[in-house]
């Protein structure tokens, strides 16, 4: 017979408990911290054949501490401990090291490592002092009044040497402690990016049927609708396009130009067809050229010709579909993926798909400390890219040598990390992200670590949004919800429930490549 308690005191270890917040955190350390750099490369300035290139980023100072460090009254670095951070109410940060090269008018200086500012580190992730890996060589540095070696040390266990720097050994960790203050960051539900989500919404007198999509891309998040209007003419509305705008006229705009070329992409289905054929009867342009000047006039109404063809070729590469490419190469995938949002509207107009459940939570996605850890730190550096930019072009003005050592203020990264993080007011105007842990007990402690909570607006009903949905079995605890205006929109994960932490597109993309799925072409 199965031993369940035995099972479950297996299962039920405070390193699994909180699993999900150090596996996100450590994620956003191997591939997130780099992707917000990749994702400028260089650093422009208003100077001819004179930029910056970036290079690869690093956390921790190797030769002090793999983690965070204290500095002293005296200039010294050492270690520091989550112990010593609480009591001395410092910050529980290790630097964050960035590899630059300055271009001075087409000629390459010499490569410089600059400290760019200072990260916040979650207890036990892998860039922790605390962490199986560095804690050896933390005791020996931080602790310098025992008498230890390094043979003593490994002949202890790991909760012996966490208890020599005076932490609990069943301390789960998965937070961050913030002038001396333990901080969570909760786990954010909502809509599923890049997904097309269908309903119907009452117009005109009756209910017409409706597609969105938020296309999310490098921290951008763009909402994309097509929606059926009367005599079943098909609209869509993206950002910075002031009205909307005919589905066929954005179809020819992005390369798609032959009447039975646009049908065809919708769909085959003789009904959808005869829907298709209705909008292109009503359309207002014949050829591509046509169409990009009729979004220029929408777009830089006044301007010249030349100047309104650049700027609704710009926003149709930057606000449209962004998740797709912001380059002129991804508009052929662009006219695929909003040909899927018209067939959609249709087939649910003829009976043959339901509406889309915003409550099913297939079409949730979770936000975990890493992805909330790289939205802040993407802020934080571009701001810091502008200031680099003002410190560079004004030292060439007055003469001086182009050092990144002397142009970087790490002061101006730091800072925008740490006030979200101390406050919990998070970019995008969300608040409560960052929460103080609630230490009653050691069960109030796991269960704030695993606490989900919905964007949706407390002083609303929202009724369906607050009611337990099937697909929640599992998932989120049925009973774990507080009273009063956050019932069923402050959540937490059941006590099995696992998350994954994301996968890699690229690799997703070569399995499907290589079982037969065949990429879109341009042109």
């Amino acid at each position: 017979m199965l031993d369940r308690r035995s099972l479950a005191r297996a299962y039920f270890t405070h390193e699994r408990l909180v699993k999900h917040q150090i596996d996100s955190f450590n994620r956003f350390l191997n591939e997130g911290l780099q992707r917000v750099i990749d994702e400028q490369k260089i650093i422009e300035l208003d100077i001819p054949d004179t930029y910056v290139k970036l290079g690869k980023i690093y956390v921790g100072n190797q030769a002090i501490a793999k983690g965070p460090l204290v500095k002293e009254a005296d200039g010294t670095k050492k270690p520091l401990t989550p112990a010593v951070a609480r009591l001395r109410n410092l910050t529980y940060a290790a630097p964050i090291y960035l590899q630059t090269i300055v271009v001075d008018e087409g000629k390459e200086l010499e490569e410089e490592f600059v400290e760019i500012g200072m990260l916040p580190i979650m207890l036990k992730s892998k860039a922790c002092n605390l962490h199986p890996d560095n804690i050896d060589d933390t005791i020996m540095r931080a602790r310098t009044d025992l008498d230890l070696s390094l043979n003593d040390l490994s002949s202890m266990s790991y909760e012996d040497k966490l208890v020599l720097l005076g932490e609990d050994p069943i301390d789960p960790g998965g937070y961050f402690i913030i002038n001396g203050s333990e901080r969570a960051l909760m786990t954010l539900e909502d809509l599923a990016p890049n997904k097309i989500l269908l309903e119907r919404e009452e117009k005109y007198g009756e209910k017409l049927e409706i597609a969105k999509v938020f296309s999310q891309r490098a921290g951008y998040r763009a909402l994309v609708v097509v929606e059926r209007g009367k005599d079943n003419i098909l609209e869509v509305t993206f950002p910075q396009l002031p009205k909307p705008i005919q589905f066929v006229t954005l179809m020819r705009a992005l390369g798609v130009e032959t009447d039975q070329e646009i049908v065809e992409m919708v769909s085959n289905n003789p009904e959808i067809m005869k829907f298709m054929l209705e909008n292109i009867e009503v359309a207002e342009v014949e050829t591509t050229q046509e169409a990009m000047e009729y979004i220029g006039r929408r777009v830089a109404p006044g301007q010249s010709r030349e100047y309104r063809l650049n700027r609704a070729a710009q926003v149709l590469d930057q606000y449209f579909l962004p998740h797709l490419g912001t380059e002129p190469e991804a508009r052929r995938a662009k006219a695929f993926f909003l040909a899927r949002m018209a067939e959609a509207i249709f087939e649910l107009a003829l009976g043959l798909r339901m509406e889309d459940d915003k409550d099913h939570y297939a079409n949730k996605r979770l936000k975990l400390a890493g992805d909330l850890m790289e939205e802040i730190f993407r802020v934080a550096f571009l701001r810091l890219i502008k200031d680099v930019k003002y410190q560079l072009e004004r030292a060439k003005v007055r003469g001086r040598p182009m050092k990144m050592s002397t142009a970087v203020r790490s002061d101006v990264l730091t800072d925008r990390i740490m006030h979200p993080m101390a406050t919990g007011n998070w970019v995008g105007g969300r608040t409560g992200v960052s929460q103080l842990i609630d230490r009653h007990n050691y069960i109030s402690v796991l269960s704030h670590l695993r606490r989900v909570i919905s964007p949706l607006s407390r002083s609303q009903p929202h009724f369906e949004a607050r009611d337990l949905h099937p697909t929640q079995w599992g998932r989120i605890c049925p009973s774990e919800t507080p009273e009063g205006p956050n019932c069923g929109l402050v959540k937490n994960f059941a006590e099995y429930a696992e998350v994954s932490v994301g996968s890699d597109e690229e690799e997703i993309k070569n399995v499907l490549f290589s079982l037969g799925v065949e990429p879109i072409r341009g042109g």
